[in-house]
């Protein structure tokens, strides 16, 4: 088949495609497009980011090791519990860091910035195909369009996250729920099991989706009698053989099959402090933008008219209740960790909206400037960020350690760990909590003396004692040093 002939089927094909079906292709491609902006000026990786990337590429030389023991760099978080802390990350969910680890196997690592924007544009795609199956056509595409354009997902596609891919996982998990136990679909009633155990895998807080299903059927039935459909068995075996290398992962590296998930849900026990109950409305305009007023329009609409009684309304309902409960009682909270739900929120939203026939396109025109004006807001945020000195200075002294310091038995003592370990590519170790210079020298010549020691100080994203910095001063070589207005970073040579 020549090139003509394939430019004619193309031709053909979009002649034949309905309006709407146009309009979200091409606003696919626009949101593609808007999220490659964002990562063409990321000012530096971030802690998590590196993590994922770090544990990609030694994963891509060792697939069978899902540990840091050896690796030459660190994920510091630890507890009173031994077998619960360094050098075992099973906190971390292993499904995005076995995704990179092909990357850098195959050697397309360049291609990782696109990972996230892609998946955030296929996740758009899905929750048109859900809007379609559960409304119509129209909701499927105005919720795509609200999803697109909310900050929360345009702030999280270009970063290295779990986060953008617990939603896609989630959003194929409820289009295999629908298709499956509504359109009795027996092929999506088992691939429910298989996207369910790959959402789990993807972020552990998909442990407070699952309730969601078994809500949803008790309402519906009013009784057990799904449990006699075999084919929600089914489900459950190909959850459960999903998870089973994950179960087999935890009896070797924790003496526990569910030893993964436990030391996840330790570590978000204790790590990144307490926010308030009201963190996620504290920070909604943020997260939201105008989709949060209109999901409280749509909140009003859907009880003042009673639709909750239809099963596509009061399931999106169940999902966004239960999980936002649920990650509001938790210790730690971060505007990201609402995203599971944004695509219920989006969803009811554009039924909303939909309802809405003598005003539907005015709303939607108000609401699209208001998020394109939100969207504009975070790209200028990022351009300030980038320019930060503080940011500027610390990725300087990651080039300059790069450059200059030895890839052999070298070792670099500072305080982002993976993230000075990615830039670098040397081994790196943390300082120690508590700062004294005597044991910290005895530290070094009693554990590292046959390594070549550099000390690397930054004032970027946390603060580091003048005491650190003064004993630096006086009692090492400096070697390179950066200060830009508050930006600071120094590399140090131990000996």
């Amino acid at each position: 088949m020549d090139i003509l002939e394939i430019i004619r089927k193309i031709k053909e094909y979009w002649y034949n495609l309905e309006k709407i079906d146009k309009y979200l292709i091409l606003f696919l491609l626009f949101s593609f497009l808007i999220r490659i902006i964002f990562f063409t000026y990321s000012p530096i990786k971030g802690w998590d980011e590196t993590v994922y990337l770090n544990l990609g590429s030694d994963l891509s030389n060792n697939p069978l090791l899902y540990s840091l023991e050896n690796s030459g760099w660190s994920d510091f978080i630890s507890t009173p519990e031994p077998v619960y802390e360094w050098p075992n990350i099973g906190f971390r969910a292993p499904i995005l860091p076995y995704i990179l680890s092909f990357f850098y196997f195959l050697k397309l690592d360049y291609l990782i910035p696109f990972l996230m924007p892609f998946i955030v544009s296929m996740s758009i795609l899905l929750v048109y195909i859900l809007g379609q199956n559960m409304f119509n056509k129209k909701v499927g595409f105005y919720g795509a369009v609200f999803f697109s354009l909310i900050p929360i997902n345009i702030f999280t596609s270009d970063k290295i996250w779990t986060d953008p891919l617990i939603v896609f996982f989630l959003l194929l998990t409820f289009i295999s729920f629908w298709k499956g136990y509504e359109n009795n679909n027996n092929k999506h009633k088992i691939l429910f099991g298989l996207f369910l155990a790959l959402s789990l895998l993807s972020r552990y807080t998909t442990l407070w989706i699952i309730p969601i299903f078994l809500i949803y059927f008790l309402i519906r039935d009013k009784s057990f009698k799904f449990l006699f459909d075999t084919y929600i068995w089914k489900a459950i075996l190909v959850f459960m053989v999903t998870l089973l290398p994950w179960f087999i992962y935890g009896f070797v590296f924790y003496q526990n099959p569910l030893g993964g998930f436990v030391h996840g849900f330790k570590a978000s026990a204790y790590w990144g402090g307490i926010q308030p109950w009201t963190y996620f409305i504290d920070n909604s305009w943020f997260i939201f933008s105008i989709i949060g007023w209109l999901f409280l329009a749509s909140l009003f609409y859907i009880f003042y008219k009673k639709d909750y009684i239809k099963k596509e309304i009061y399931l999106l309902l169940i999902w966004f209740i239960f999980f936002y409960l649920i990650v509001t009682a938790m210790p730690h909270k971060e505007e990201r960790f609402i995203t599971p739900i944004i695509p219920a929120i989006c969803l009811l939203s554009a039924f909303f909206v939909d309802k809405q026939k003598n005003h539907k396109k005015v709303i939607l025109i108000i609401v699209c400037i208001l998020l394109i004006n939100s969207f504009y807001g975070l790209y200028k945020l990022g351009i300030k960020e980038s320019r930060n000195t503080v940011n500027r200075c610390f990725y300087a002294g990651n080039i300059f350690m790069a450059r200059e310091i030895p890839v052999d038995n070298s070792l670099i003592i500072t305080n982002k760990d993976p993230i000075v370990h990615y830039y670098t590519k040397r081994d790196t170790i943390v300082y120690p909590i508590s700062w004294n210079l005597k044991l910290f020298r005895n530290l070094i010549e009693t554990k590292y003396k046959d390594k070549l020691v550099y000390l690397y100080f930054s004032n970027y994203d946390m603060d580091m004692p003048g005491l650190i910095k003064d004993d630096l001063d006086k009692n090492f070589e400096k070697i390179y040093e950066c200060s830009i207005e508050i930006g600071y970073s120094a590399v140090y040579k131990y000996k």
